[in-house]
């Protein structure tokens, strides 16, 4: 908790309801915008997502084009070829629908309009002079809480590195949550983007940087990931699940917005740019691997995080309760079939200078709980690679799928 002043800053507009984004075209039309561009991926496009916000833009007489190319981890080239594209067109707003990687390249896109040179250029905090177009955010997975945050991830293909942009102007103007959107997601990606959203609440509430207002939004999303996920994945049509899921995911976001991550973000990143892996299963993996690590820098917030979790802690010292935290991460994980370790995911140890030194120049690692030197990312991303644990973190647990 911080013992300095701090302030809370979140200026998006959120709607959430089933159903919603078919009124899509009225709430952009309140901003007072007639021409839009949209930035998904092909697959939201061939699973039919865009249909009913096609047709709500179309009623209200606002013009659309679709720029598609959004792939997996954005490439700078990507936001070159999308804000080309948008001038082109004279759009002016984006309308991000998908998960992260359309969000974060909406966000792109919408401030390179605005401001000159490439996205890279504008690496670390608070580095945008001028404001972005309007960019509205309707998220089709429950994972990155993109649709509330003042960052974008963007990948540089030349050297294989993941460089944030944070800023005040990259918080979408409107955030629209429509739990019906995320009903037929695959099994996979439901895990993948639901530990994503748990990764970001516990990250954001052991932060150094965390205040009493991301705390109490981080521990609370905690909760409902923690009641729902497993539901989620397991049932999958449970429209409730889904829902509280896609909150959930938000509140992570906003909670993030505020304290920034750790060292999870900080790795994964790296994984992304130099093997392509998908941010949520990359966090996903590596999660238990840094809460061991972080462990005796904050046990009482870890056993805060098993109480969320559904663990019975009564009698148990902090750091047995905190074990439980890890622990019960791990079952999770095992539960939904995300490998535990990070060999299985694709990571070679053949390029661990370049993986330690890429993770240690993200700024997460100075707000990690634990202080962290490049020696430390080694042995975590050793660790997590074979999976090993130096305690019997895996045996402490009583897990159960709750649904």
């Amino acid at each position: 908790m911080s013992l300095f002043l701090y302030k809370y800053f979140l200026p998006t507009r959120v709607e959430c309801g089933n159903g919603l984004s078919n009124k899509t075209g009225e709430m952009i039309k309140e901003l007072g915008v007639t021409r839009v561009l949209i930035i998904t991926d092909k697959g939201v496009r061939s699973a039919n997502l865009l249909e009913g916000i096609e047709k709500s833009l179309f009623a209200v007489n606002i013009d659309y084009e679709i720029y598609d190319e959004v792939e997996p981890n954005p490439s700078a080239e990507t936001i070159h070829r999308g804000t080309e594209y948008l001038k082109h067109h004279k759009s002016e707003a984006v309308l991000a629908i998908g998960g992260g990687s359309s969000i974060d390249s909406a966000k792109g896109i919408a401030v390179m309009a605005t401001n000159p040179g490439d996205i890279l250029d504008y690496e670390g905090v608070g580095n945008l002079t001028n404001p972005s177009l309007p960019i509205i955010a309707i998220p089709t997975t429950a994972g990155t809480g993109s649709e509330v945050t003042a960052s974008t991830i963007v990948t540089d293909k030349h050297s294989l590195f993941k460089a944030a942009v944070i800023s005040p102007y990259l918080f979408p103007t409107l955030a629209i949550l429509d739990p019906t959107l995320t009903l037929h997601l695959p099994q996979d990606i439901t895990a993948s983007t639901g530990m994503d959203a748990l990764t970001h609440a516990i990250e954001s509430y052991t932060s150094k940087t965390s205040n009493l207002v991301s705390q109490a939004l981080a521990i609370y999303a905690v909760k409902i990931i923690g009641e729902n996920l497993m539901k989620a994945y397991f049932v999958g049509t449970d429209i409730e699940s889904r829902e509280k899921m896609l909150v959930s995911s938000m509140i992570a976001g906003a909670a993030f917005s505020q304290s920034r991550l750790g060292n999870v973000h900080a790795i994964s990143h790296t994984f992304g740019g130099v093997f392509d892996i998908p941010h949520g299963i990359a966090n996903a993996a590596l999660l238990p691997f840094v809460m061991e690590f972080n462990l005796p820098a904050c046990p009482e917030k870890f056993k805060d995080i098993a109480i969320a979790l559904g663990q019975d802690v009564t009698g148990l010292s902090s750091l047995e309760a905190a074990k439980k935290a890890i622990g019960t991460v791990i079952e999770m994980n095992r539960a939904m079939n995300i490998p535990l370790n990070i060999k299985e995911l694709g990571v070679s140890l053949d390029l661990l200078p370049k993986l330690v030194e890429d993770s240690m120049r993200s700024g997460n690692v100075l707000i990690n709980p634990r202080i962290t030197k490049a020696n430390d990312i080694k042995s975590i991303i050793e660790n997590a690679y074979h999976g090993n644990f130096e305690g019997n973190i895996n045996k402490v647990v009583d897990f159960s799928y709750k649904i």
